[in-house]
C-alpha cells in the first residue's frame, strides 16, 4: 500500500510538472516557479524514487517577470519626469525672469548630454565589470548588450533585461549632473556648463557610482548602505555645486540687489513634479515590483510630508510666517534625506528623518550659507548636500530592527554609522577635488563666467537669443 501511494504521489508530481512545462501561455509561464515548487515539496516522501540522472537535471534559468520590467520602465520615465520638466521648472522659477530660459536649457541639455555619454562609456565604467574603484571598458558602446542580455536584481533568481537597467541608471546620472546647475545659475557660460559636466561625470560620478553600487565596489564591499543615491547623487552633486559657487564667485549685486525668485508658482509646480517622479527614483531602485518597492514608496511619501511640515514650522518660528518657497524647499529636503534610507528604514523612521531634514536643511540654506559665504544660487549644497549627509548618516541608525528598520538581528548602529561616515567622507573629498580641477580646466579652455554686461542683461538673451516672456 505504501509503495502504491508513493507511486501515485510521484506520478502526480511529474504530471503537474509536465503540464507546466508544456504550457505556452504567458500566465502559465510566469506562474511556473510557484507551480513547480508546490508539488516538489508535497512529493518529498516519493523523491527517493527519482533516479540520480533525473536529480542531476539542470536548474531552471533565471526568471524575468513582466511586472518587474513594466515597473522599471515606468520608474525610468518617472526619473526622466523629475529632471525635465520637474527640476528645470523648480530651478527656473527660483531665478530672475531674465535667466529663466538659461536654466531650462542647462538642465535639459546637460541631462541629454550625460544620457549619450552613459551609453558610450558611462555604463561600462560604472557597471561593466568588477573593480574596487571603477569597472572597466568591457561594455564600451554597450558592447555585448542585446535583447537577450540580463541584469541582476536583489533576488538571485530574478533578472531584468539589461536595456531596462541601463536606461534606469542613465536617468540617475543625468539628473545628478543637472542638479549642480543650480549652484552657479545666472552667471556661467553655457559652453562651460557642458564641458564641466563631461569632466565631472567622467571622473567623479562614475567612480562614486561604481564604489557604492557596482560589483566589487569598495564601499559596497565594506557594507555601506545607499539604497537610491544619498552619496552617489545628492552629496556628490551638492559638494560639486558648493565648490562651483566658490570658484565662480558671487553674482553681480549679490547681497545688495533683490534676487528674489521670479515665479514661485513654477517652483511649486516643479517641486510637486519632483515629488511624483521621486517615487520612481526611490521605489524603482528596488529593481523589482515587490514589498521592497512598496517600503521605499511609502517612506518617500511620509518623509517628504514630514519635511514640508517641519520646514514650515521652522520658518514660522524664525520669521513669523511660513512661505511657499519654504514648503517647496522642505519637500525637496525630505526627498533628499530619505533617498539613501528608503529601502531599509521603517515608515516611522522615515517620518523622523523627514522632520529632521526640514529643520536641518532650513539651517543649511540660512545659517550655514552665511557661515560659508558662498553664493550657492539655488541652495544646492544647503538642501542636497546637507540633506544627503544627514540621510546617509542616519540610515545607519534607523535601519536597526529595534527602530523599525530592516537590518538583521545582529545589526550594530555604531558600526554601521562608522561605515556610513566613511562613505560620506570619501564622497565629499572625491567630489570636491574632482570638481575643483574640472572647473579650473574648464576655465582655461572656454572660460567660466559670462562678461559683466551679459550677466546684467540676462543669460536668456545673451546666451540663447531668446526670452522666456514677451514684454
Amino acid at each position: 500500500m505504501k509503495k502504491l501511494l508513493a507511486s501515485l504521489a510521484l506520478g502526480i508530481g511529474l504530471l503537474l510538472g509536465s503540464s507546466v512545462a508544456l504550457s505556452q501561455t504567458p500566465a502559465a509561464s510566469e506562474a511556473a516557479p510557484a507551480a513547480v515548487a508546490a508539488p516538489t515539496e508535497a512529493a518529498a516522501p516519493a523523491a527517493a524514487a527519482v533516479t540520480t540522472a533525473e536529480a542531476a537535471a539542470p536548474t531552471a534559468a533565471p526568471a524575468v517577470h513582466k511586472g518587474d520590467v513594466a515597473w522599471m520602465m515606468t520608474s525610468t520615465l518617472l526619473v526622466l519626469f523629475m529632471a525635465v520638466p520637474g527640476l528645470a521648472l523648480f530651478y527656473g522659477g527660483l531665478v530672475r525672469s531674465k535667466n529663466m530660459l538659461s536654466v531650462l536649457m542647462q538642465v535639459m541639455v546637460v541631462f541629454s548630454l550625460i544620457g549619450v555619454l552613459w551609453a558610450i562609456y558611462g555604463y561600462s565604467l560604472a557597471f561593466g565589470g568588477e573593480g574596487t574603484i571603477i569597472a572597466g571598458f568591457d561594455k564600451l558602446f554597450l558592447a555585448g548588450v542585446n535583447m537577450d542580455s540580463l541584469a541582476d536584481t536583489f533576488s538571485a533568481d530574478v533578472k531584468l533585461p539589461e536595456y531596462v537597467f541601463i536606461a534606469f541608471q542613465a536617468t540617475f546620472a543625468g539628473i545628478t549632473c543637472a542638479l549642480i546647475v543650480g549652484s552657479f545659475a545666472e552667471r556661467i557660460k553655457f559652453s562651460a556648463v557642458l564641458l564641466f559636466s563631461v569632466l565631472w561625470f567622467t571622473f567623479c560620478y562614475l567612480p562614486i557610482a561604481h564604489m557604492v553600487w557596482g560589483s566589487g565596489g569598495y564601499l559596497l564591499g565594506k557594507g555601506a548602505l545607499d539604497f537610491a543615491g544619498g552619496t552617489v547623487v545628492h552629496i556628490n552633486a551638492g559638494v560639486a555645486g558648493l565648490v562651483g559657487a566658490f570658484v565662480l564667485g558671487k553674482r553681480i549685486g549679490y547681497g545688495k540687489e533683490s534676487m528674489a525668485p521670479h515665479s514661485l508658482t513654477l517652483t511649486m509646480v516643479g517641486a510637486c513634479m519632483l515629488w511624483v517622479g521621486w517615487f520612481g527614483f526611490n521605489a524603482g531602485s528596488n529593481l523589482e515590483a515587490t514589498a521592497g518597492a512598496a517600503l521605499a514608496f511609502i517612506n518617500t511619501l511620509f518623509a517628504t510630508a514630514a519635511a514640508v511640515l517641519a520646514w514650515c514650522m521652522g520658518e514660522a518660528l524664525m520669521k513669523g510666517k511660513a512661505s511657499m518657497l519654504g514648503a517647496a524647499s522642505g519637500a525637496v529636503a525630505g526627498l533628499v534625506v530619505i533617498t539613501p534610507a528608503c529601502g531599509t528604514v521603517g515608515p516611522m523612521g522615515s517620518i523622523v528623518l523627514g522632520g529632521l531634514a526640514g529643520f536641518v536643511c532650513l539651517w543649511g540654506v540660512n545659517g550655514l550659507k552665511r557661515m560659508l559665504g558662498a553664493d550657492d544660487s539655488l541652495d544646492v549644497f544647503g538642501v542636497h548636500g546637507v540633506g544627503g549627509i544627514l540621510g546617509a548618516i542616519l540610515t545607519g541608525v534607523f535601519t536597526a530592527p529595534s527602530l523599525g528598520g530592516t537590518g538583521k538581528e545582529d545589526f550594530s548602529i555604531a558600526s554601521q554609522v562608522m561605515l556610513q561616515g566613511e562613505a560620506v567622507l570619501i564622497t565629499i573629498v572625491w567630489s570636491a577635488v574632482v570638481a575643483y580641477l574640472a572647473y579650473k580646466i574648464t576655465d582655461m579652455v572656454v572660460g567660466l563666467r559670462v562678461p559683466e554686461e551679459h550677466e546684467r542683461e540676462g543669460l536668456d538673451i545673451t546666451s540663447h537669443g531668446e526670452s522666456a516672456y514677451s514684454k
